[in-house]
């Protein structure tokens, strides 16, 4: 890609054209910042897939448990790539619960987000809000090393929650998350989520653009989720839909949102 060029759009959870990605996220997860237009398309995918609403709060659901376990092995640095618009409880609720002292930082592609996270969570101390795409991982880290206090020399937790399927294969996440894994010292911590091609087929209709979007999106088998966490110790109980990370006793979606957790050796 040109560097003069302008980044192409990045990934989104659910990505929309025409209502505005983040708000649609925010009010499948019961928040309050949202656009009638936002409402009317999530009603629009909520009307063909039901439990994206469900699956969308086993995600947030995953990711606190995940930074808990960060905070509980002793991890006091947090960094949410594609963080969306604030919903509490997000990932400093739950650092600071267990560390009140814990450097949270979250990074999103969309200027919306940003403007919301520098409204919403009015920068207490410790806490940043960065503007950046995943997919330039390198001026991420450049970022985050000029402008908040995250030291790379020590143990760091990384969220990435439902982004990665919308990077494309030809952009390498792989190789992203490779990128962040090089620069993690020895605990760290990364836990994602990943839709998986075991997902229902209408599922997938909806979600890969049948409803209006442009946005592509890859969902990828287990394995290959599996494949990205290369050089981590995966976690029990390993690469398995989001709810079974959470307790028994949870339904089972015709979405199937996969989740890992990874430790640095």
């Amino acid at each position: 890609m040109d560097q003069t060029s302008p980044p192409a759009r990045p990934p989104q959870p659910f990505d929309i054209d025409l209502a505005n990605s983040a708000r649609v996220w925010n009010y499948l997860l019961g928040g309050k910042d949202f656009h009638e237009s936002d409402r009317d398309r999530a009603d629009e995918m909520l009307s063909r897939a039901p439990e994206i609403k469900t699956v969308a709060w086993f995600a947030r659901s995953f990711t606190l448990k995940a930074v808990q376990m960060a905070a509980d092995a002793g991890i006091r640095q947090f960094i949410d790539l594609g963080s969306g618009i604030p919903s509490p409880p997000n990932v400093h609720d739950a650092a600071r619960e267990i560390e009140p002292t814990a450097q949270v930082v979250y990074v999103d592609y969309d200027p919306v987000v940003r403007a919301h996270c520098d409204a919403l969570l009015a920068k207490p101390r410790g806490i940043s809000a960065l503007l950046g795409d995943i997919r330039r991982p390198h001026d991420i880290l450049d970022q985050i090393k000029i402008h908040t206090q995250i030291d790379f020399n020590e143990p760091v937790a990384i969220t990435m929650i439902g982004v990665l399927h919308y990077v494309m294969d030809e952009e390498d996440p792989a190789g992203i998350l490779a990128t962040f894994r090089d620069h993690m010292a020895p605990g760290s911590l990364l836990a994602i989520t990943h839709g998986s091609s075991d997902s229902d087929p209408e599922i997938l209709r909806v979600l890969t653009g049948t409803i209006g979007t442009s946005a592509q999106v890859t969902f990828r088998p287990a394995a290959q989720t599996e494949a990205f966490l290369a050089g981590f110790e995966l976690l029990k109980p390993g690469v398995v839909p989001v709810q079974d990370w959470l307790g028994p006793g949870l339904p089972e979606t015709r979405m199937v949102m996969d989740g890992a957790i990874g430790m640095l050796p």
